[in-house]
């Protein structure tokens, strides 16, 4: 069974790409670092709640969406 961490960076990665959007364009709209970003979508680090919403925002998704 996957972590809750690995599904939210499996998701993230699958929807990024499929709307061609870069790790650099969301370092540019979170202002956060793009080793914070691979983490995430590496499932290394647990992003909080705010972030998670953040990063759903910045691909265009809700956070149910990056989250199921």
């Amino acid at each position: 069974m996957q972590s809750e961490s690995a599904k939210l960076g499996k998701n993230l990665k699958r929807i990024r790409t499929a709307r061609g959007i870069t790790q650099g364009d969301i370092v540019r709209t979170l202002g956060v670092s793009r080793s914070f970003v691979s983490n995430i979508e590496n499932g290394k680090t647990n992003p909080t709640l705010a972030t998670i919403a953040k990063i759903a925002r910045a691909v265009g998704v809700s956070t149910n969406e990056l989250l199921k």
